[in-house]
């Protein structure tokens, strides 16, 4: 895509991080911080699983419809992760095109295509310590201590030649992160 036909005024904020990192929890203590500010919109996503109010709230997406968005163009930003198909509903393109910060919980896999297609694409790294990130999914009760250990030990933590990555550091409390958050993304309450 030429840069005069990359889509703007407005941003695109992809928040990613590995499993453990704090994006739902920190995402969503933004969101709260910035009610009633009309320039920022929290994308929803639509996932091919079905809705569990234990984790990511989100859309229901057949994998038919899932395939027929993608094919069709029909969609923000879209990819596979672990068996499921994620999309950013097409609607934040036009939000962006108004001039809004469109913030949506995102995949390092679509980080060069959000970089293609938008005039400003931001990559929020939310991240921690190796030790920490293995306290905190040793606290979910899903995998031994040795698991999660090893994961996290052969995992890319660290995206390489990502334009405009900035790194937050989630280690201490959630104010802390989302101020810096906003601070990084020059975003006012």
């Amino acid at each position: 895509m030429r840069a005069q036909d990359k889509i703007g005024p407005g941003q695109m904020v992809l928040v990613v991080g590995p499993s453990g990192a704090g994006k739902d929890t920190l995402m969503a203590a933004l969101k709260g911080r910035l009610v009633g500010n009309d320039s920022v919109v929290f994308a929803r996503r639509a996932v091919t699983r079905d809705a569990d109010a234990s984790s990511e709230d989100h859309d229901t997406l057949s994998r038919s419809n899932f395939e027929t968005l993608v094919s069709t163009g029909n969609v923000a930003l879209s990819w596979e992760a672990h068996g499921l198909g994620y999309v950013v509903p097409q609607s934040y393109d036009h939000a962006i095109r108004d001039g809004k910060t469109v913030i949506a919980n995102g995949s390092r896999k679509v980080l060069q295509e959000a970089s293609d297609k938008y005039e400003t694409a931001i990559v929020l790294l939310i991240t921690a310590p190796v030790e920490i990130l293995a306290e905190r999914l040793a606290a979910r009760g899903r995998e031994s201590r040795e698991d999660i250990e090893a994961r996290l030990k052969r995992a890319d933590l660290e995206p390489q030649n990502v334009p405009n990555l900035i790194r937050i550091e989630n280690t201490g409390t959630i104010e802390t992160a989302v101020s810096a958050m906003m601070k990084a993304l020059k975003i006012q309450s």
